[in-house]
This record gives structure tokens, sequence and C-alpha cells, in this order.
């Protein structure tokens, strides 16, 4: 499999499991998370994609400033439906990192549901910011955005992208397109990263 190199230069997410560590998937519970996970989770990379794989470190990252953050201690509310726009997306994406579920998630395990990540990621909240993530053993909260303007797509995408989205587009139209794409994707994850415009935690 050959991903683009700047993938691993994207920062890095490091939790702790409980249950990962119960039932032996890893001595510690550490987990650490990639941007490239969840380009195979959602099946492509795109600034959706890296914009709430940013916004879900970034949150997290504050609510737990420092120590390790639990995996399955944290809530997330969505301020869109499930179906609406690319809500989903974001909110698969928050639900790897975070663990947090919603109605289908894992029940727990014994009678009093240890572990259990079900509910624990919802829609439809009243807040306007795109995702609040909150802890539930403290009860701190963020409520974190993603400002795609920072970093939009080169002035060429205008010529190309319909030619791609129609069809109409030759091979090495295609193949420009996929790397201008991947472009404005390299700017988010690394390029402006650390600019507090791009991903705002409240």
């Amino acid at each position: 499999m050959t991903l683009p190199d700047f993938f691993d230069q994207a920062p890095k997410i490091t939790l702790r499991d409980p249950l990962a560590q119960f039932l032996g998937a890893t001595p510690d519970g550490l987990l650490t998370y990639a941007y490239e996970d969840a380009v195979k989770l959602c099946g492509h990379s795109c600034p959706t994609v890296a914009g709430a794989y940013l916004m879900v470190l970034k949150g997290v990252q504050a609510l737990y400033p420092n120590e390790i953050p639990e995996r399955g201690n944290i809530e997330v509310a969505m301020r869109g439906g499930r179906s609406e726009g690319t809500v989903g997306v974001t909110a698969s994406v928050a639900q790897l990192i975070t663990g947090a579920a919603p109605e289908t998630g894992f029940g727990g395990v014994g009678p009093n549901g240890r572990f259990s990540r079900r509910d624990l990621l919802s829609y439809d909240a009243e807040i306007e910011e795109e995702i609040c993530l909150r802890r539930r053993d403290t009860g701190a909260s963020v409520r974190v955005s993603f400002n795609g303007k920072i970093a939009p797509f080169a002035p060429e995408m205008r010529e190309i992208m319909p030619l791609a989205v129609s069809g109409q587009a030759t091979a090495e139209q295609l193949a420009r397109f996929g790397e201008l794409w991947q472009q404005r994707v390299h700017t988010i994850l690394i390029d402006e990263c650390d600019n507090p415009e791009l991903v705002v935690v409240r």
C-alpha cells in the first residue's frame, strides 16, 4: 500500500484505552492513532477527514493538557444531524479516536456494562461549533470548529474539478486533480496545522 509521505508527518495522538488493556489487546492500554488510520476508516483523504482529525486531536489534547487522554471517557456531540452533509464522516473520525459510539456501539462488559461506549456519540446538539467533547469523569468540555477557508484549493482546481467530477477529465487531468486535492490536505495537516484560526478550540 502506497500513501503520500506527508500522511506520516501529520500529528499523532496516544490514548489509554482501559477496554483494550482489559481484553489483552495491549498490556498498558496505550493506542496511538495517526491520520493514516482515519484515511483507512473513511476510505479516502480529503479536507473534511483532515479537518475532523485535527479537530478531535486538538479538542482531546485540550481536555487532557497534562495527562494521557482516556479513550472511552469522552462524550462527543455533533452540531449537525447524522445524515447532514459531511457530519457522518466527521463523526466517524471522532468515534475512531475517542471511542465514543452512538446507540449501535459496544454495550459494555458484565451486568454493569463496564467500558460501555454506547450512546456516547450524539447528533443535533445545540452548539455553534461543529463538535463538543466532554470528559465523563470531570465534566470538563471543549467546543471545536474547523475553518477550511484558511487552506483553500489552488486556483487551478477551478478548471480541473468540474471535468473530474463530470467524468470528462483526461488521465493527465485526473492525476493533476488528485495532486491538487492532496496538496490542500497537506496544507491543512502540515503547513497550517498550528494556525489557531484553522482549528478553533473553545
